[in-house]
C-alpha cells in the first residue's frame, strides 16, 4: 500500500490515494519568535492583540489545528484569568530545563493566558544536605525538617525562585516573585515532621495583584503560622490546595517522566477516567506507593472541584501540546463519566434521551435522514452503543460485516475538550480488534480521526479510516467497497448508515 506521510498543517488532501497521518508533533520553542521584547504590548486591561500574541498563534498551527487553536483559546479565555491554570514545577525542572520552561510560560503570556506557577525545590535541598554532610529524613514520604534543615529549604527556594523569574525577564516577560504572604499553616505534626506546615488558609490578593499588573506569579510553597514561624510544605499539596481555592480549568504537574507509566505495559498512561477507572487501577499489583498517592491526591482534588477541571502530569517539552491539541501529551487526569455500553434500544432509560441526541448528527439535523428511521434500522442490528451518564456524547457500532463499522460518533463541543470523546473510542477499541468508519473531508475533528486511525483512504469529499487490519486483501476489500458505496451515491442517500459524524454543537 502506498502511503504518504506529512503533517496535517501542511498537506494537501490526494485524490483517490491511499495515506496515513503522521502523528509527529514539534515542541514549539519560543526563541524562535523575532524581536520578542520590542513587540510585546499585550496588555491584560484592554486586552490588544499584538504582532507577539499573533506570531504566536501562527506558531501553534505547527501542532494543532485551526478549530484545536480558536477552540482551545476560547476555552481558557472563557474564565477569569487567574482561573486558567494552576502549573507546579517540580524542583528538576527548574535545574534542567529551566530555558525550556521559561519558553513554555513565556508562549502563555503573549497569548493573553497567566497560569499561577508553584516550584519545588527537592533536589537542590538534597544536593545542599549532602554538601553539609546530612543525610535527607523522611517518614511517609515527608521530608522532617529541623531548623537547620529549614534554613537550607528556605535558601534553595528563593534562589530557584529567583532563578525561574529571572530567565523570564530575560525574554522580555513580567514576573513577580511571590515567596511568602499567601499560605497559612498549622503545624503538620510537630513531634514527628518538624517545621512542616498544613496549609488552613490562602490569601488570593497577592497573585490578583501580579495577574492584574500583567505578571506571571511565581510562588513558592513556603508558608507561615499566624505567628509568623515559616513552614515547609510539599508544593504538590501547595498545587493542590491552590486548585481548591481558583478552580482552574487546568492543573499541570510539570516533572521528567513526563506522565504516569503502566507498570505492566512500561507505557505512558495517556488518559485516566477517574469514575470509571479507578475501581480497576486499584487491583493492578503496580499501582501502590507514591503512584497510588499521588492518584489519590488528585481524585480528592477533583471531586471537590467542578468537574470540567483536569488534572494533566506531563514533560515541560509538551505544555503547548497538552493545551492545544485534543490528543494531548503525558497523563489527563479527570473525573470523566462511565461509558455506558448497550447492546438493545431497550436498555436506554428513555428513548426520547437518544431521539433528541441523534437530532445532532449531520444526517439528521440536515434532513438527510431521520431519527425514527435510524432506530428502527438498530431494531435489526447487531449492535453496541456507547455513551456517558448524562447521554450528551454517543457512539454506535453495528456488527453487519467482516469489520464493524462505528455508525454514529456524536459529541457536544464541551465534552470534545475534556476528552469524553477519547474516552469513548478507548473503549470501542478495548472491545472492537478492528474497526472502520467514514468523516466527511471537512470535517472539523479530522485530525483527531487521524489521530485514532491505522490508515484512511480518500474518495472525493469523504475518508475511510481504519485500526487493526494487517492484511491487505482486507484493507483492499474495505476500500473497494467505500468507492462502490460512494459511486452509488449511498453514502449520500437518506438511508446512509456509514456516515461517521463529529459535529461541533
Amino acid at each position: 500500500m502506498n502511503r504518504i506521510y506529512t503533517s496535517f498543517g501542511a498537506k494537501k488532501l490526494l485524490r483517490g490515494c491511499r495515506y496515513v497521518l503522521s502523528n509527529q508533533l514539534c515542541p514549539i520553542n519560543y526563541t524562535l519568535l523575532p524581536n520578542t521584547k520590542s513587540t510585546a504590548t499585550y496588555t491584560t486591561k484592554t486586552g490588544e492583540i499584538s504582532a507577539t500574541r499573533s506570531t504566536v498563534i501562527q506558531l501553534l498551527n505547527n501542532i494543532s489545528s485551526k478549530r484545536e487553536i480558536n477552540q482551545y483559546l476560547q476555552y481558557f479565555t472563557s474564565v477569569s484569568q487567574q482561573q486558567f491554570a494552576v502549573i507546579k514545577v517540580g524542583g528538576a525542572i527548574i535545574g534542567d530545563n529551566l530555558k525550556e520552561l521559561a519558553s513554555s510560560l513565556a508562549f502563555l503570556y503573549h497569548l493573553g493566558l497567566y497560569p499561577i506557577v508553584i516550584h519545588g525545590s527537592g533536589p537542590q535541598v538534597n544536593e545542599r544536605l549532602g554538601k553539609d554532610g546530612i543525610v535527607p529524613d523522611y517518614i511517609d514520604g515527608i521530608r522532617v525538617t529541623d531548623e537547620r534543615t529549614m534554613s537550607i529549604v528556605r535558601n534553595c527556594f528563593l534562589e530557584q525562585n529567583l532563578k525561574l523569574v529571572n530567565a523570564l525577564e530575560q525574554l522580555g516577560i513580567r514576573a513577580r516573585p511571590i515567596t511568602s504572604g499567601v499560605f497559612t499553616a498549622d503545624y503538620l505534626d510537630y513531634e514527628k515532621y518538624k517545621l512542616v506546615g498544613h496549609i488552613t488558609d490562602i490569601t488570593r490578593r497577592p497573585i490578583e495583584a501580579s495577574i492584574e499588573a500583567g505578571a506571571l506569579p511565581i510562588l513558592t510553597s513556603l508558608a507561615e503560622t499566624k505567628a509568623g514561624q515559616i513552614l515547609n510544605v510539599n508544593a504538590d499539596v501547595a498545587a493542590g490546595e491552590l486548585a481548591r481555592v481558583f478552580e482552574p480549568l487546568k492543573i499541570v504537574y510539570l516533572n521528567e517522566k513526563g506522565g504516569i507509566i503502566n507498570g505492566d505495559t512500561k507505557e505512558k498512561i495517556s488518559m485516566i477516567n477517574l469514575d470509571q477507572d479507578y475501581e480497576e487501577l486499584l487491583k493492578k499489583d503496580w499501582f501502590k506507593y507514591g503512584t497510588k498517592l499521588k492518584i489519590e491526591q488528585i481524585k480528592n482534588l477533583l471531586e471537590f472541584l467542578p468537574r470540567t477541571s483536569s488534572v494533566a502530569i506531563i514533560n515541560v517539552q509538551d505544555l503547548q501540546k497538552e493545551l492545544f491539541t485534543d490528543s494531548g501529551a503525558g497523563t489527563m487526569i479527570r473525573r470523566g463519566y462511565k461509558i455506558i455500553r448497550r447492546n438493545s434500544l431497550n436498555e436506554f432509560p428513555s428513548i426520547d434521551g437518544v431521539r433528541h441526541l441523534l437530532q445532532k448528527s449531520d444526517e439528521i439535523f440536515s434532513g438527510r435522514q431521520s431519527a425514527a428511521s435510524y432506530l428502527k434500522s438498530l431494531e435489526s442490528s447487531k449492535f453496541t452503543s456507547y455513551s456517558d451518564e448524562p447521554l450528551e456524547a454517543l457512539a454506535v457500532v453495528k456488527e453487519n460485516g467482516d469489520v464493524p463499522m462505528l455508525d454514529k460518533f456524536i459529541c457536544s463541543d464541551s465534552h470534545w475538550l475534556n476528552n469524553v470523546s477519547d474516552n469513548i473510542f478507548n473503549n470501542i477499541r478495548n472491545d472492537f480488534s478492528s474497526l472502520q468508519w467514514y468523516v466527511q473531508e471537512d470535517d472539523p475533528n479530522i485530525p483527531w480521526h487521524f489521530n485514532k486511525s491505522d490508515g484512511s483512504y480518500l474518495m472525493n469529499d469523504k475518508i475511510l479510516f481504519w485500526y487493526g487490519i494487517k492484511d491487505l486483501e482486507t484493507i483492499s476489500k474495505l476500500v473497494k467497497n467505500f468507492i462502490s458505496n460512494y459511486q452509488s451515491g449511498y453514502l449520500d442517500s437518506t438511508h446512509n448508515e456509514y456516515n461517521t459524524v463529529t459535529p461541533n454543537i
